[in-house]
């Protein structure tokens, strides 16, 4: 499955302007959503007990729950980034030690991003944040940089991996909204144009080496450092502060639901390991394998917005 999906930036009048060659629509985001059996009401019921018992459930989501909004994931068979493209996520090191790529996932950074933060919770990003207002979800934790949940009203939130709406000074801390960095991307770079094709589950797009290489990066406005999305690139390791938070959430939990996670990514295996020893009850709602297949009392493939919204949290 090849996806069909460009964009052009060019100026106007000053002013930067996207133009979609193919709007996203319904079957696009199918593009991403990798083929899952009927629904079976057996097992809908199954996990309407396991919610219903559930007092202090704990949720973790990864880029599953993300793929029905519209944004690729990276390991879905046919349909994820690895399946799609010799395409790979960028390496922490790599960024932190080279202007050269920084200068790269800038510009395509800059790019995609009107299409990337324009993207909206889908009807499972709802669901949890019904969840969490009628008492019964204690706690989530999101393996994706998206905002999703945030835009879905989700408050009771970890996000266990940054988010992409923010920037951070690699140098000095400072922290900005991703919004602001992008008027800068655009003042410096008046007359530049670049015209992407595909999307990247991260936020950025595909572009030649020739169209980056005229690219200006600003940076830090404090102290002049490199600035970098307020995220865990591949690479690198998840704050030790935000991995024991976390960790206390998992032991004050009765239950824990995986939802759009093959759970690959050890960042957040370990605290489906801290349940396990728990022995708190593990249910994951997931199309295809996860890494705790055997350690869950319950497994459903299926996707994540068809089947939440379908659940009476009460």
């Amino acid at each position: 499955t090849k996806m069909s999906f460009a964009l052009t930036f060019r100026s106007a009048k000053g002013r930067w302007i996207a133009n979609p060659s193919q709007p996203c629509s319904k079957a696009s985001i199918g593009l991403f959503v990798p083929a899952s059996p009927p629904l079976d009401p057996e097992k809908v019921k199954e996990l309407q007990r396991f919610i219903t018992l559930s007092k202090r459930l704990l949720v973790m989501t990864g880029a599953g729950i993300s793929t029905e909004s519209g944004i690729p994931d990276y390991r879905s068979e046919k349909v994820g980034l690895y399946a799609r493209t010799d395409r790979r996520p960028i390496q922490h090191g790599d960024f932190v030690r080279s202007a050269p790529i920084r200068q790269r996932y800038w510009a395509r950074n800059f790019v995609g991003w009107p299409q990337f933060s324009s993207h909206q919770p889908n009807p499972a990003h709802w669901a949890l944040s019904t969840w969490e207002k009628l008492g019964k979800l204690y706690w989530l934790v999101t393996q994706n940089v998206d905002a999703l949940h945030t835009k879905a009203g989700s408050r009771r939130l970890t996000e266990l991996h940054g988010c992409m709406d923010r920037v951070l000074c690699l140098d000095c801390g400072e922290q900005t909204p991703r919004g602001v960095l992008q008027e800068r991307f655009q003042v410096l770079n008046p007359t530049w144009s670049a015209e992407a094709h595909g999307l990247a589950p991260d936020g950025d797009v595909f572009l030649s080496e020739e169209q980056v290489r005229s690219f200006q990066v600003p940076t830090c406005v404090q102290c002049g450092g490199r600035l970098k999305p307020d995220v865990v690139f591949f690479g690198d390791t998840v704050n030790p502060d935000k991995v024991d938070f976390v960790h206390k959430r998992v032991k004050e939990a009765d239950s824990l639901l995986v939802v759009g996670s093959s759970l690959q990514v050890y960042s957040g295996y370990r605290f489906i390991l801290t349940a396990w020893e728990k022995k708190l009850p593990i249910a994951i709602l997931n199309i295809g394998p996860t890494r705790s297949d055997d350690l869950a009392c319950l497994k459903l493939n299926s996707r994540c917005g068809e089947l939440l919204p379908l659940i009476d949290p009460c």
